[in-house]
């Protein structure tokens, strides 16, 4: 029973969480980001309590602003250039300010807040790896939500799957090798029954990127994904075309995030003043693994290199890092050294 309605489940969730305009309001992604951030900021404040942190209480507010602004969202956009969008980014280095057209690199994220880690220690006089033994503890959680906030927008889907937990994602439609533009207009021509005009609103979005010497093949898959989210009826036709896959945006968000957060909380929690770095290191050892082993079940969005996916093929650099970050741990034998006052 439990096969037989997954395989059958359309995804069909709005990334709009609040919408005031067609493309303008509150989306689902902007909350995880800021559900992190206040996660980050509430679980650090608990851990100076516990003398687990060298930060003083009203520290905590500055700290994470700068992680968050100059490590997660610069870090992560810069990373998503370089290392998925490079092409694109050496034409036109501006369209790193398009945030609101989508494109956040993890990698990029975690360089990003190794940098603004050391800026905030150098500027503070702290261990900028004992603040990142604490900030890498949370992370998983703003890891956690923002796989949610993945799955919600029905992106970085998986891989064809037979399995139990299969589902179909209209976000295939932008996929131009599996359907064309003629395989779209199919679609809403089919879908005209149902859903009426809709034949006619795929025509003027054609007619639209012509006047725009665009490919129209995104305007269309647009239209029949925004088309299946509102009309049951429209959306059993469409799940005709599509392939059931893996979820693997919620295969990441268990492993990458709430695992990887129960395994170093414990830590932290277990011994509250390790050697500055062993945690650290758990998290570029540990989350690379999970990383490596779910892409397994996640459809490559970006080419492979090698035989590995990309976020595979950078993951294995992590796992260097995370060794480093041991072995610092055991030749300094730092310790926090707590605030007074």
């Amino acid at each position: 029973m439990t096969k037989e309605f997954l395989a059958t489940y359309i995804h069909h969730l709005d990334p709009f969480a609040i919408q005031f305009t067609e493309t303008f309001g509150v989306r689902w992604y902007g909350l995880a980001y800021v559900a992190g951030f206040l996660a980050a900021f509430l679980l650090l404040r608990w851990f100076v309590k516990l003398g687990a942190c060298e930060l003083k209480k009203e520290q905590v507010a500055d700290f994470i602003t700068i992680v968050a602004v100059l490590g997660v969202m610069i870090g992560g956009r810069l990373g998503y250039m370089l290392l998925y969008d490079f092409a694109q980014f050496s034409k036109n280095p501006l369209i790193f300010f398009n945030f609101m057209g989508g494109g956040m690199a993890s990698h990029g994220g975690f360089a990003g807040v190794v940098v603004a880690c050391w800026i905030y220690a150098r500027y503070t006089k702290k261990s900028w790896i004992g603040l990142g033994d604490n900030l890498v503890t949370v992370a998983p959680v703003g890891i956690f939500f923002g796989r949610i906030a993945n799955f919600v927008n029905g992106e970085l889907y998986g891989r064809p799957s037979n399995g139990p937990f299969a589902m179909k994602f209209p976000d295939e439609l932008t996929d131009r090798s599996v359907f064309p533009i003629d395989k779209l207009m199919d679609l809403a021509d089919r879908g005209s029954e149902v859903a009426p005009g809709l034949i006619q609103k795929a025509n003027d979005a054609v007619a639209y990127a012509a006047s725009q010497n665009l490919l129209p093949n995104g305007f269309v898959a647009r239209l029949l994904t925004e088309t299946s989210w509102e009309n049951p009826a429209f959306r059993e036709i469409l799940g005709t075309a599509l392939t059931p896959r893996h979820p693997s945006q919620l295969y990441e968000a268990l492993t990458e995030g709430l695992l990887l957060f129960l395994i170093l909380l414990a830590v932290r929690l277990r011994w509250k003043n390790l050697y500055h770095g062993i945690l650290t290191g758990l998290f570029f050892v540990l989350y690379p693994i999970g990383r490596i082993a779910v892409e397994n079940f996640r459809e490559p969005d970006s080419g492979m290199i090698g035989a590995l996916t990309k976020g595979q093929f950078y993951s294995v650099f992590m796992i260097v890092m995370g060794l480093g970050f041991f072995v610092y741990a055991f030749v300094a034998k730092r310790r926090n050294e707590l605030p007074t006052g």
